[in-house]
Parts: structure tokens; C-alpha cells; sequence
């Protein structure tokens, strides 16, 4: 086929033999499988910020932080500079997401490079060395969603662990090769520490994959698995082998006023007290 633009510097420089085929198109990108040496690899090929359908969020933004103090003034105030500033960033959390969670052990496709706005990484394929399918394409049985979905919910915690939520996870951005699911497209990774909206993000993101494996084994439609690993997370103790149960009990006690109220005229009197004596001893003291 033809080669794409954006990927000629990259066979220029020997990174890339040749373009085979296009492998998918979405609202970020579009993915092309080549050849690099000996190796059957992708690129993805990032689109223009007006080519895309997914925009940009302060949600999915906050708490990233961008080393060129010149940059980040440009990204503010939105000028043409930085609104390409802004453009490579999103590409960079990518890639800086794809690396770190590779070192974590969460199953996502291996990077090799990013080049120009091109990131070369692992071609994931089937038991029948065809590329992966997508999840939302399979039909599943009761015990390979059940399975399917305790994969996920660990890579859930391998990811937090890591630090990093995925933001925008479903069955559409999900391949599954030969040994299961693995997790792609991460432009809108959330910092799990920096970003306020971190916890709703992991809610959306786990309510997704019960609502989808709901279909096939509906007893994972009442989990609460979000506010179990979030709560185990905020008090410091989540570890990727941590044991969940799916559940969440929330606790709703209600404040004894009465008491609260009786502490703080208690605190009162004594403030009072106290004054009243520094008082006299003023007055016996002339």
C-alpha cells in the first residue's frame, strides 16, 4: 500500500522497512501494521487535533505537569504554539503510560519509539497469529467473561498501583490475544495522585467492564469493585496481589450532634472560666 505521510521520515531513517496494511482507524488514531527488520510491528499514527473526534478534557488533564515553563504559559493561553505544545503532550502520556506500565507488568501492548508524532509498538495477535480482536467483537460464555473480567479488574489494580488510571476504558479498547485481555489506547491516562476526579474516573472506567461482562454473567453487575480498590488504595495499602471481594459496605452513621455540641460548650465554659481567672489575679495583683 501507498506509505502515509507521517511514517516516510521514519522509513527515511530505517526504523520502518515498509507499510503491509492499515489495521484500524479510530477517533485518536490510525494504526498500520509494518515491517521493521525481521519483526511484524504497528505504528500509530496520531491525527491532528482537528481531525479528531475525542477532545480534550480538564478532567482527564488536571494534575499533568509539563517540564518547559515556556510551554506550559503557551498551553494557558491557548496560543498556536501552545496548542501544539498541547497536542504533543496528550501523545507523550501515551507513550510515558505504555513504558511504565510495561515495567509494572500490566498487559498492554510493549513501545519501542515515538517518533514525530508516530509511536511504534507490539503487534498483538490471536492463538492463530491474526491480529487481535477487539473485545466488543466476541461472543462470550458465562465462565470466559467471569474470567475475562477478574484478568481485567487486576490489571485495574496493577495500573492504580502504578499510579495511573485509564480514563476511558470498555470492551472498545480492549484487544484480546492469545493469552487474554490486554488494555489499549491510553492518550487520557489520569494521574491517579495529582487528578481530583481520579476516583470517578476508576468508577466509570470498572463500571464499564461489569455493565459489559454483565451481559454474559450478570452476577457482576451488583460488584463494587471501584469503591473497594479505592478505598484499600487511600489508606495506603494496595498491592498488586491484594485480595478483593467485589464488595463495599459504606458506612452511614449518623454525627451525634448532641455530643459534638456538648464538647463545644464544654470548651466554652472552660475559655470562660479561664479568663475570669486571669481577671482576678490582675485585680489582686494592683
Amino acid at each position: 500500500m501507498k506509505t502515509p505521510k507521517r511514517i516516510e521520515p521514519l522509513i527515511e531513517d530505517g526504523l520502518v522497512d515498509q507499510v503491509l496494511r492499515q489495521l484500524m482507524s479510530g477517533k485518536e488514531a490510525t494504526v498500520y501494521v509494518v515491517q521493521c527488520g525481521d519483526e511484524i510491528r504497528c505504528a500509530k499514527v496520531y491525527k491532528e487535533a482537528n481531525q479528531r473526534g475525542f477532545h480534550q478534557a480538564v478532567h482527564y488533564t488536571e494534575g499533568r505537569k509539563v517540564k518547559n515553563s515556556r510551554a506550559q504559559r503557551a498551553m494557558e493561553k491557548g496560543t498556536r504554539y501552545g496548542r501544539k505544545e498541547q497536542e504533543s503532550a496528550w501523545q507523550r502520556t501515551e507513550v510515558d503510560a505504555l513504558y511504565k506500565l510495561a515495567q509494572a507488568g500490566v498487559r498492554v501492548p510493549l513501545p519501542f519509539g515515538f517518533y514525530e508524532g508516530v509511536l511504534l509498538m507490539e503487534l498483538l495477535t490471536d492463538e492463530n497469529g491474526a491480529a487481535a480482536p477487539r473485545l466488543n467483537d466476541l461472543e462470550l460464555t458465562r465462565e470466559q467473561a467471569l474470567e475475562f473480567h477478574a484478568m481485567l479488574i487486576r490489571q485495574v489494580v496493577l495500573m492504580l498501583c502504578a499510579g495511573i488510571i485509564h480514563g476511558d476504558l470498555s470492551e472498545f479498547n480492549i484487544l484480546v490475544d492469545a493469552h487474554g485481555p490486554v488494555i489499549i489506547d491510553l492518550p487520557q491516562a489520569v494521574d491517579a495522585a495529582a487528578n481530583n476526579n481520579a476516583s470517578r474516573m476508576l468508577d466509570r472506567d470498572v463500571e464499564n467492564l461489569a455493565n459489559y461482562f454483565g451481559q454474559f454473567a450478570p452476577e457482576l453487575l451488583d460488584t463494587q469493585y471501584a469503591k473497594e480498590i479505592w478505598a484499600i488504595y487511600q489508606r495506603g495499602e494496595l498491592l498488586p496481589d491484594t485480595p478483593l471481594t467485589g464488595r463495599f459496605a459504606q458506612h452511614h452513621k449518623k454525627a451525634d450532634v448532641y455530643s459534638v455540641m456538648r464538647e463545644i460548650t464544654s470548651a466554652k465554659d472552660d475559655h470562660e472560666a479561664k479568663l475570669r481567672y486571669q481577671q482576678i489575679k490582675r485585680e489582686e495583683g494592683r
